[in-house]
């Protein structure tokens, strides 16, 4: 049985998050940088689909109106398609660069530098640095010198000062061991799907042992896809003890063990109300391993379902 780290105990760099003036807290990263613990993804609701590039001013708007709820770090891609809507956005909603963190994902196209889809990225978002840049995936890499060469390659980004931190998206512990043994800056960040139903084994505590921070998408996929299940019961009783929605508590749980969480709702109430309750309660120790059990008795995964067997729980 894998334990639960609550994120009052050392997060990815020794330091404990703090809950500050009622509000989410940041996440202090191994490189020192500091990132909000909760985001707003430009995935899933927002993704562009079928090479659509048309410019898209629903996307922009819902962008503005997060931002405006108080959403400074925005998670972006190139694989989405929507990287120059995300810059309208920045620059539509007038809040300073300096209280955003930005974040964007390169694809890793074939026969393609990392400077060029950085670049090119940079160029859609109208930005002159991004806060985080991520290899979106691991599956472009034949060999563990591909791994290696690509992430020299995001070292030089980082040397350029245009992107304040870097990291890697999807990635198992697999695909990590070739980076770790070479890395002159090691990634500091992992985004993968991490909820009740897909926990990853050994992974997290991996990712502890090399100070790599987790942020998680798709966090409230017990509620939104893999409904019903073991952990419904769970989050109903702690939704009314704490007189807060279940989504609230699925959000809890993954900030309760130091684990950045992203949401991609396109409800400005919902969003606004995450903001309000999610730094007004913490769950104890014990609830947040009252949903880890529960969780274990299934195993759901809702992306990049074509790289794994059904039952692969990694």
């Amino acid at each position: 049985m894998h334990s639960i780290t609550s994120a009052f105990q050392p997060d990815a760099s020794g330091t404990a998050p703090k809950q500050q003036g009622g509000s989410i807290p940041n996440l202090k990263l191994s490189d020192g940088n500091e990132i909000p613990m909760l985001g707003y993804g430009l995935g899933t609701a927002n993704f562009k689909r079928g090479g659509d590039t048309a410019f898209n001013q629903q996307i922009v708007d819902h962008t503005v109106a997060a931002i405006k709820a108080g959403y400074y770090h925005l998670d972006g891609a190139e694989a989405y398609g929507n990287e120059q809507e995300l810059g309208a956005a920045i620059k539509a909603a007038g809040v300073p660069r300096s209280k955003l963190f930005v974040t964007t994902k390169t694809s890793c196209r074939a026969g393609e530098t990392i400077e060029t889809a950085f670049s090119r990225s940079l160029a859609k978002l109208g930005l002159d640095y991004v806060d985080l840049y991520l290899i979106h995936q691991p599956y472009f890499a034949k060999t563990p010198a591909d791994h290696q060469s690509k992430w020299a390659e995001m070292e030089a980004i980082k040397d350029s000062g245009r992107a304040r931190s870097i990291g890697v998206s999807n990635y198992l512990q697999s695909d990590l061991e070739p980076i770790l043994t070479t890395a002159r800056l090691p990634p500091v960040v992992n985004q993968i799907e991490y909820h009740p139903y897909l926990q990853h084994g050994d992974l997290v505590a991996f990712h502890r042992q090399h100070g790599i921070a987790i942020e998680a998408y798709a966090p409230l996929t017990a509620i939104t896809k893999a409904a019903p299940g073991p952990c419904d019961a769970v989050y109903e009783r702690l939704a009314k003890k704490y007189g807060v929605s279940e989504g609230e508590i699925a959000l809890r749980w993954c900030l309760d063990q130091g684990i950045v969480a992203l949401t991609t709702s396109g409800n400005e109430q919902r969003l606004q109300g995450y903001l309000a309750k999610l730094p007004a309660f913490h769950l104890t120790p014990k609830e947040v391993e009252e949903v880890a059990e529960a969780g274990r008795e299934k195993h759901f995964r809702g992306f990049w379902l074509g790289k794994f067997a059904a039952d692969d729980r990694r």
